[in-house]
């Protein structure tokens, strides 16, 4: 099984920054992806930002050029820097991974608890 630890919510206000963590641990083969979902309330979840193995990023067009996600492979750690906050990034944050837990095993896809993200004006 593969368990995510989440990490870095909190509350800040307008323009400020914070940093989110997520830990992957487990019989963990190989990730192909990690990243960042969002979902405030009565809205769906949606995308924030992903980091392929490679290297390869995609982000929301709503973040680009405020958020940047980083990854370190050796630690199954992904992070999210998120600068210029905006009240609209207030939701909570959703770590996910695409893992395998053996090399004969397709990937599926793993989710953290969640940590809230709160932006004052």
């Amino acid at each position: 099984q593969v368990r995510l630890v989440e990490s870095g919510g909190g509350l800040v206000q307008a323009g400020g920054s914070l940093r989110l963590s997520c830990a992957a641990s487990g019989s963990i083969f190989s990730i192909a992806a990690m990243g960042w979902y969002r979902q405030a309330p009565g809205k769906q979840r949606e995308l924030v930002a992903l980091i392929t193995s490679g290297g390869t990023t995609n982000y929301a067009d709503s973040v680009k050029g405020r958020f940047t996600i980083t990854r370190d492979n050796a630690k199954n750690t992904v992070y999210l820097q998120m600068n210029s906050l905006k009240p609209e990034d207030t939701a909570v944050y959703y770590c996910n991974t695409r893992a395998r837990v053996s090399l004969t095993q397709r990937y599926y896809d793993y989710w953290g608890q969640g940590t809230q993200v709160t932006v004052s004006s």
